[in-house]
């Protein structure tokens, strides 16, 4: 059918399609190569011209790097993007330095005339038509549509499902579907950690246990559930899987658990659909709502860029320069944004918020949930990316989207009736993590022993002995994020490992030029 549509259509039946893809279609008779990325780059594609006559692409950095010509060399901004944007990424950046992606909504032709790249979908800013009510109504019709479609398929489906609002009204509709459609109990899944039970400490990021709001709906929509807890010792094991899966230095453990996650759901479903995307359509972040985030003059899920660089190496510090760069990658980004003519003040600050979310925070999750799911041969998709439910939402007023002063107040309106009312106002917490010592103690002994290596290539970067005295003291000021909401002190420690590995098995070269 894709290709059908291509040969009637060519790059217009970008237009016609709807869902995640990224491919490629070769004209023999043209002699040319023609590739597509979906609009919010669920589905990742990277490119690489290594000498002239030569074009390789693929799905995966790995793939590229295989080729004889392509080195895994990086720069100064390669380093950056590691060590000061990392786990995020620029869009476009592949990190190595002959590699480069094709950004979300783009298509490419290569010819023997040279390389084109179009963008075929892009967020437009104008006036919104409907009153609250009208808006909610059209919210949950858009979203009830796009669950319905993604619910097609020729293999075994089901739900992720973590008992917060985005995973519950998802699941909550497709029960719905399943019932309508005599498919009988739809299949959920949902992840805990040994001894999280015991250790679980609610912070202001994470306020609550998902544990319990996962059996709440699980009952009440009558699934066919099951739950996985995951140990200290495979976690940890797997934050080496998680970096060969992604091909870079991830979410640590945040990764690693999602991967373990994603293994488990594969013997029972092929295809499952997941909540990534509510928080950035909807403004359910904090950094939507804290005012010093809100004017925090950087990316605001990484404010703590002292806390970051003050690990580093004083030489590594003067050549990538981290705050330099960071400040770079944001003004490009802010100058990017569609602002509606007129808007100023608060309303044009939340939609350069709503920017950022969508086009450098969106894609770190995405790319996350896409790396670890299909390493294990499972196809994720992700409802609240449908292009028309983001293009309606994104010229919604804040004032609307955050109706009755609640995060995602808007989507909880469009719920109304679909969730139990404490589901409904349950209030946001994040994908869970480990809270077990043992978790920590762990990490402990394994960076300890990467930093006894005196020869160890990210010797050269790092400061080992503020490092050392950092951990052996308890972690101080790292138990805060220092990335997203989760990334505190252990997940420093496991980034750390993950970066040593990273290094070391991708032969990683870096290059002063």
């Amino acid at each position: 059918m894709l290709l059908s549509a291509f040969i009637e259509w060519r790059e217009a039946s970008l237009d016609r399609l709807n869902g995640i893809f990224a491919f490629a279609v070769w004209n023999v008779r043209e002699e040319s190569l023609f590739l597509a990325r979906d609009r919010v780059g669920v589905k990742p594609l990277f490119y690489s011209l290594p000498r002239e006559g030569t074009f390789l692409f693929g799905s995966e950095l790995k793939s590229i790097l295989a080729h004889p010509l392509v080195s895994p060399r990086v720069g100064r901004d390669g380093l950056a993007e590691v060590f000061a944007i990392g786990p995020a990424r620029t869009p476009g950046h592949g990190v190595f330095e002959q590699i480069r992606e094709l950004k979300p909504g783009s298509w490419m032709r290569v010819d023997r005339g040279g390389l084109t790249v179009r963008t075929y979908w892009r967020l437009e800013s104008r006036e919104h038509p409907d009153d609250e009510t009208a808006t909610a109504a059209r919210v949950r019709e858009l979203l009830r549509d796009a669950v319905e479609r993604q619910l097609v398929s020729d293999v075994p489906i089901g739900m992720l499902l973590s008992g917060g609002l985005d995973s519950s009204a998802l699941t909550a509709l497709a029960a719905d579907h399943f019932r309508r459609s005599g498919l009988g109990a739809v299949p959920t899944f949902s992840i805990d950690y040994v001894g999280n039970d015991r250790h679980f400490r609610a912070t202001a990021f994470q306020p609550a246990s998902d544990a319990p709001w996962v059996r709440r709906m699980a009952d009440h929509l009558g699934t066919d559930h099951r739950n996985f807890e995951i140990d200290t010792p495979e976690l940890v094991d797997a934050l080496t899987d998680a970096v060969t899966a992604r091909d870079l230095p991830g979410m640590a453990d945040v990764d690693s658990s999602l991967l373990l996650f994603c293994r488990e759901i594969r013997k029972h479903v092929t295809v499952a659909l997941s909540g990534e995307a509510a928080d950035e359509i909807f403004g359910g972040y904090p950094w939507f709502h804290r005012r010093d985030l809100v004017e925090a003059g950087t990316f605001p899920w990484s404010v703590s860029l002292p806390v970051r660089t003050a690990i580093l190496s004083e030489e590594a510090k003067r050549w990538i320069d981290p705050e330099g760069y960071v400040r770079q990658r944001y003004e490009e980004a802010l100058a990017e944004v569609p602002l509606l003519p007129g808007e100023t003040g608060e309303r044009a600050r939340l939609r350069q918020i709503a920017w950022l979310n969508l086009t450098r925070w969106m894609p770190t999750l995405l790319d996350r949930k896409d790396r670890m799911s299909m390493a294990v041969g499972l196809e994720v998709r992700v409802p609240y990316c449908d292009h028309h439910l983001i293009e309606y939402v994104w010229n919604v007023p804040w004032e609307m989207k955050n109706a009755g002063g609640r995060e995602k107040g808007l989507l909880r309106l469009a719920l109304k009736d679909v969730l139990p009312e404490d589901v409904l106002q349950r209030k946001k917490s994040p994908f869970p993590k480990t809270h077990n010592p043992a978790y920590t103690d762990a990490l402990k002994k394994r960076l300890l022993d990467v930093l006894a290596d005196d020869g160890g290539p990210l010797v050269p970067f790092i400061n080992r002995e503020k490092i050392i005295g950092l951990f052996r003291a308890g972690g101080g000021a790292m138990d805060a994020p220092w990335f997203g909401q989760l990334m505190g002190g252990p997940q420093l420690m496991a980034w750390l490992i993950q970066l040593d590995h990273w290094f070391r098995t991708y032969r990683v070269s870096v290059t002063s030029g």
